[in-house]
């Protein structure tokens, strides 16, 4: 993979390797799913390689299970782990609570179990994820497949009532035919513009016959880590209300950016 990192890119890289400093050896590591998780789990598995850093990771999908084994991180289910020490994932929207929409990369269910089951939740993105109010990004939610398009429609008509601006829905798919998680279920994106109450919103869609869960994670993030293209990283803690701002330094000889495939 070329050094030459677009400013996107850079700013995940910088807040993935930010989060690096919490995980330590002996931990059990939940590893999220997507382009910026993507980023820890090559970081991670160069501390592994290079340092000898000892962490068994929980990965959230079979994608990020692959690419973990590939960079040498020693692999295990939830249910040996039993417990996490931290998860570390990326999101698609957060707000100045830390609360996120999730899911973009179709693995939200996963995610969403790994992260309630760990002693923190680590969220890393670059600045463009934050947003004064949830809903600019299509909220996903999984469904089982017996009887879709019923459980849509249920979905559109409890929308009806509740503090939204737009209530358009769609089933995503994979080219042709309906988009499948890791668990055989589907996906129905959201597209409601603006969320006036999330929490409510939640327990609403999650009460409906067929759905399985949504992508919104309410109190479950502790850390936003926000990444900018040059290098300066925020490290945003909503336990103890604090901002910490740092760089991290592009190192063209790191070798995430030259032994690893993209």
């Amino acid at each position: 993979m070329s050094f030459e990192l677009s400013p996107i890119d850079k700013a995940k890289f910088a807040a993935a390797k930010r989060a690096t400093a919490y995980v330590k050896s002996g931990m059990r590591v939940g590893l999220g799913t997507g382009s910026t998780a993507a980023w820890l789990v090559k970081c991670l598995g160069e501390m592994v390689r290079e340092e000898g850093l000892r962490i068994s990771g929980v990965p959230t999908s079979s994608r990020t299970a692959q690419l973990a084994r590939e960079v040498g991180i020693p692999v295990m289910s939830l249910d040996e782990a039993r417990w996490l020490d931290v998860t570390i994932d990326g999101a698609d929207e957060f707000d100045a609570n830390l609360n996120l929409i999730k899911g973009g990369g179709g693995a939200l269910l996963q995610e969403k179990i790994v992260a309630t089951a760990s002693d923190q939740m680590i969220v890393i993105a670059d600045i463009s994820k934050q947003v004064e109010t949830l809903g600019a990004f299509p909220l996903p939610v999984e469904v089982v497949p017996f009887g879709w398009r019923t459980t849509k429609v249920l979905i559109e008509e409890t929308l009806i009532g509740l503090d939204v601006l737009g209530r358009s829905t769609s089933l995503r798919m994979n080219g042709d035919v309906p988009y499948v998680t890791d668990e055989g279920n589907y996906i129905v994106d959201l597209h409601l513009n603006r969320i006036g109450h999330s929490r409510s919103l939640s327990l609403m869609i999650n009460q409906i016959p067929g759905v399985v869960e949504n992508g919104l994670f309410i109190d479950i993030c502790d850390v936003v880590i926000v990444g900018y293209g040059d290098g300066r990283v925020e490290v945003r803690d909503i336990n103890n209300g604090s901002v910490e701002r740092g760089r991290v330094d592009f190192l063209e000889a790191d070798n995430i950016f030259t032994d690893i495939a993209d």
